[in-house]
């Protein structure tokens, strides 16, 4: 084992020694907690820049405790999965790890926006290597239907019983998807666990685990990618403000509305004619192009 590889294993060590661990008593760990407040952006950015530049492992170690109290919220949001929710919070207290290890203060974010993405990860990882292969699905649709059958199950407060045709054409319904598919996911859940270790085609060579997509792998591109959506929609409110006020309520009600409405509709609303409310669109949108380009942000990232 080389020199680098053995200090980095020794860092990452005393990080999970020196971090409060999760107990049998979630109480106690929520007690333990608050015993390390939440920083201020000022103080947050200065630890951040301090591990950044000399890799401080007290400076890292502050970063973690003070945002352990989120990964047990956002872990709490996947409690009906059945499993152990300390589980649950240590595997989210890992993903903060590599979030803290990966931030860059001087992008202008808090850590906790960055590091959701990696709790989340993290903690969604677990669940699906908990529940096996078989129960989750290989593909991300079928990913995407485990976590809302699982939870629209328990809105229905039909949770583990046997399903009726009426229950899986409702659950149909609520999802969005065909019966067999509600059908076949469910059976899939049903099953027992199958270990990941097992072979497929009996020569040893694959096995289910070979199969099991790592969505930690483009964790780094979605958060890069999000954090870029939120800087473009942070900017665009910006230019919103440089609008004047009808000019505002027509781009809010034709583009940003989910419902948009027509230039005819508009019209009605502002009692103004058609192309008069079009001229206002058009020169909104020109002011708006003028603001985000000062800013930096591009045609590609608007889209």
């Amino acid at each position: 084992m080389s020199q680098v590889k053995k200090d980095v294993e020794q860092k990452e060590e005393y990080l999970n020694k020196s971090l409060p661990a999760p107990t049998t008593s979630m109480e106690r760990y929520l007690t333990e907690l608050s015993n390390h407040p939440i920083l201020s952006r000022k103080e947050e950015y200065k630890l951040a820049m301090r591990y950044r530049k000399k890799r401080d492992l007290e400076s890292a170690r502050k970063l973690i405790t003070s945002n352990l109290r989120f990964v047990v919220k956002i872990a709490n949001e996947y409690r009906n999965y059945g499993l152990n929710p300390m589980d649950l919070i240590q595997e989210g207290n890992i993903g903060l790890m590599q979030a803290v290890k990966r931030f860059d203060p001087t992008k202008g974010y808090r850590l906790i926006s960055y590091a959701v993405w990696w709790i989340r990860a993290y903690v969604q990882n677990y669940i699906i290597k908990s529940w096996s292969l078989v129960k989750v699905g290989t593909t991300q649709a079928q990913r995407k239907l485990f976590y809302k059958l699982r939870s629209e199950k328990q809105k229905m407060d039909i949770g583990d019983v046997t399903l009726s045709h009426e229950d899986y054409k409702n659950l149909a319904k609520e999802l969005g998807v065909s019966d067999q598919a509600v059908i076949e996911m469910d059976q899939r859940m049903g099953t027992k666990d199958l270990s990941l270790d097992a072979e497929i085609n009996g020569d040893g060579e694959i096995t289910h685990l070979d199969f099991l997509v790592d969505d930690l792998s483009n964790q780094e591109e979605l958060v890069t990618k999000a954090q870029e959506e939120d800087e473009v929609k942070k900017e665009l409110e910006t230019a919103l403000k440089s609008l004047k006020e009808r000019e505002r309520f027509v781009i809010e009600n034709r583009i940003l509305n989910d419902t948009p409405l027509t230039l005819e509709e508009l019209g009605k609303k502002l009692n103004l004619s058609r192309e008069r409310v079009r001229q206002i669109e058009d020169t909104a949108l020109k002011k708006i192009k003028t603001v985000l380009e000062k800013k930096g942000v591009t045609q590609g990232q608007s889209d």
